[in-house]
């Protein structure tokens, strides 16, 4: 039959979508109404719709998300001074575009790595490479690049992701190898993409916790000058999750 020829012509192809599609079509009552041009758009829509959920699917596990968040699931409770408005226009991902940065700010338990990777998920979605990494992880990945001489490399590597998330910012004290190995990252990646940093201190105090002076001027100038700031507040929601937990 000329229709079998056709499914297994579109399974050639890789196109199993609109091979299915092609098969429903068949099994379809003739009374449907739609012309050859409508059944071979939704054929097409659907192979289309198909693939690029897989594409999704893909960065996302590439983006290696700690949690499956998004930002449809951020709650905008007064207290923890989320303003929706800022959050809603981030999701439309022209900060992305722009390559600007965002700053998360908030004491530990408050929701900083849930939003930091919500931006990341946004941004997966809409088409572009994202990277989620805790700050401490990051500076031994690149220790251990140095010393088996795969340093340049891991900096190309991470210079290609147009969003890479900074988790747990200046969460300890760093090394004077470690300031540097972070500067190399963010000057790579410095009006070129995005960097999302969540951090417990807020930017006014990142030189002094930076320490070395020269390092502290050359990372804040690139991270906080076209940067959207959020500051979250109220109590922890880890904390709040576990007396639930313990009460139920």
């Amino acid at each position: 039959m000329i229709a079998d020829e056709t499914i297994h012509k579109l399974l050639q192809l890789r196109l199993p979508t609109m091979a299915q599609g092609f098969r429903d079509l068949l099994q379809a009552p003739p009374s449907h109404g739609l012309t050859f041009e409508e059944q071979f758009g939704m054929l097409v829509d659907r192979e289309w719709l198909e693939r690029d959920n897989r594409r999704v699917a893909r960065r996302i596990k590439e983006a290696k998300l700690p949690v499956g968040a998004s930002l449809e699931e951020v709650t905008f409770d007064p207290a923890r001074g989320i303003d929706k408005t800022v959050l809603r226009s981030l999701g439309l991902g022209q900060w992305i575009r722009a390559h600007q940065n965002v700053i998360v700010v908030g004491a530990t338990g408050v929701g900083k790595s849930f939003i930091g990777a919500a931006l990341a998920q946004t941004a997966c979605r809409q088409g572009f490479r994202a990277l989620y990494v805790r700050v401490p992880r990051l500076l031994q990945q690149m220790a251990i690049a140095r010393a088996d001489g795969t340093y340049a490399a891991e900096l190309g590597r991470l210079s290609r992701f147009e969003v890479l998330v900074l988790d747990d910012f200046l969460v300890a004290p760093m090394k004077d190898s470690e300031r540097r190995d972070l500067f190399e990252v963010i000057e790579d990646r410095y009006d070129r993409s995005s960097t999302v940093i969540t951090s417990q201190l807020g930017p006014k105090t990142w030189h002094e916790a930076l320490g070395d002076p020269t390092i502290a001027d050359a990372i804040c100038d690139r991270l906080v000058h076209n940067a959207h700031t959020l500051s979250l507040t109220g109590p922890s929601i880890r904390k709040k999750k576990g007396l639930k937990t313990r009460d139920s």
